[in-house]
């Protein structure tokens, strides 16, 4: 069974689930925001994902932009990014989906159907 990371007030996550349950796929939610993931998992999804650290940054969130963090960003380590991310799960991507062998962040139909269909 997937894991996927959500906000409830995300209209996007809200999208994301609704699509899961129209395909009938089996699917943990999890709350982003009080239950988000530690440094060694998200160390861990990077690694499977075989994405930019940056697609794990909810770019378009408050603490980001209060953070000022696309300035940030380009100047620090992978393991700073990952540090700070492990501190609020409203500064990452979602929903997040982790599979067995891959990871997803946020919505996007044709990469989900490719990875979960």
């Amino acid at each position: 069974m997937i894991k996927v990371y959500c906000y409830s007030r995300c209209t996007t996550c809200k999208k994301a689930l609704k699509w899961l349950d129209e395909k009938g796929i089996e699917h943990e939610v999890i709350d982003i925001k009080t239950d988000h993931p530690d440094e060694a998992a998200l160390r861990k999804y990077y690694a499977m994902s075989g994405l930019p650290l940056k697609r794990f940054f909810n770019t378009s969130g408050l603490p980001y932009r209060e953070l000022g963090l696309s300035k940030k960003l380009p100047d620090m380590s992978e393991d700073e990014q990952l540090a700070l991310l492990a501190t609020d799960g409203m500064l990452v991507k979602r929903p997040l989906v982790v599979g067995e062998d891959f990871v997803l962040t946020g919505f996007k139909e044709k990469e989900w159907i490719e990875k979960l269909q």
